[in-house]
């Protein structure tokens, strides 16, 4: 209650920057989050009515259920937020957890192993407006996504599927889609209307988390001194989009930078965390085993990028 009536106060006397900080986060929404998500999540909507989770899980079913332990149609869970970035994996695994295609455990389990930041924003943002270097970028890309698959790895034995051993089959896969086709009783302009009420509503929760924590960052400024180095830290753990300009502003090398960059990106910050918990409030999809995953794979990817700038790989 203190904290709250603190708050409070601190929107009414320092009102002006506040309103800036809740101008920053609708321009954070619109210039990233809404062109990155927006067409994804309708696209995702529409392929799940038509068949491609089917299709998807019977191309990878041999490569995920050997190397990960899960069930095929995680697959499209993966690629997905591979190429939309988080917190879309939430989405998307609840809503093959909603359709039975995946159960919760299974569902749990790949919303530790897709958390991608979205390669738009790495390969623009991050490598032209916080690194100023495309090669650092695509290091940091790198670290960050082949670490994922490290920590599917670690934890392919966490509640594994039950594997079918089935032998790779195009005509499977493409017979599966058209059968899911077939029986979708669903017209096409209801698909499209209820994909687009979906998306909205999680865009817009999306943007209240990111105000939300962005004006708790404000606050925080405002009310205690810290050296740059500490407000970095802190506002990386906070919301990653702000602990990333911060750590623009270090007076360290660019390598130290990306480093950085990697743990962070790689952690989420609790925004995001906060994202993925809303997301996911109504169903039995598990946080926790998440929250482990992102640790670790913050670690992990810093630790990567730490060794490729050290050996000069790339």
């Amino acid at each position: 209650m203190i904290c709250l009536i603190f708050c409070g106060y601190e929107i009414l006397s320092e009102s002006v920057t506040i309103m800036n900080a809740v101008s920053s986060s609708f321009q954070i929404w619109i210039n990233n989050v809404v062109p990155s998500l927006f067409p994804f999540f309708v696209l995702s909507e529409l392929l799940i009515n038509y068949g491609f989770i089917e299709l998807i899980g019977e191309l990878f079913k041999p490569i995920f259920e050997r190397l990960f332990k899960i069930n095929g149609n995680a697959a499209f869970v993966f690629i997905m937020s591979l190429i939309s970035g988080f917190p879309s994996n939430a989405k998307y695994a609840k809503e093959l957890y909603l359709d039975k295609k995946l159960d919760y455990n299974e569902a749990s389990k790949i919303l530790m192993f897709s958390h991608f930041s979205n390669p738009l924003f790495i390969l623009g943002t991050i490598s032209i407006t916080f690194l100023n270097n495309k090669t650092l970028g695509l290091i940091v890309m790198f670290s960050h996504y082949f670490s994922n698959i490290i920590i599917g790895l670690i934890f392919r034995n966490y509640y594994p599927s039950k594997i079918t051993k089935d032998k790779f089959s195009l005509k499977k896969a493409i017979s599966a889609m058209h059968n899911k086709r077939i029986n979708n009783k669903c017209r096409f302009g209801n698909i499209i209307s209820n994909s687009l009420s979906k998306t909205i509503n999680t865009l817009l929760l999306i943007l209240g988390v990111i105000t939300t924590f962005l004006i708790i960052t404000t606050i925080i400024d405002n009310n205690f001194k810290l050296s740059l180095l500490n407000k970095t830290l802190l506002s990386g753990f906070l919301e990653m989009t702000q602990g990333l300009k911060h750590v623009s502003l270090l007076n360290v090398s660019s390598n130290y930078k990306a480093i950085l960059i990697c743990f962070i990106i790689s952690f989420g910050g609790l925004s995001v965390h906060t994202q993925i918990l809303s997301i996911i409030s109504d169903t039995k999809i598990k946080y926790k085993p998440f929250l482990l995953a992102r640790i670790i794979h913050a670690i992990i990817s810093s630790f990567i990028c730490f060794i490729i700038l050290k050996t000069n790989l790339f």
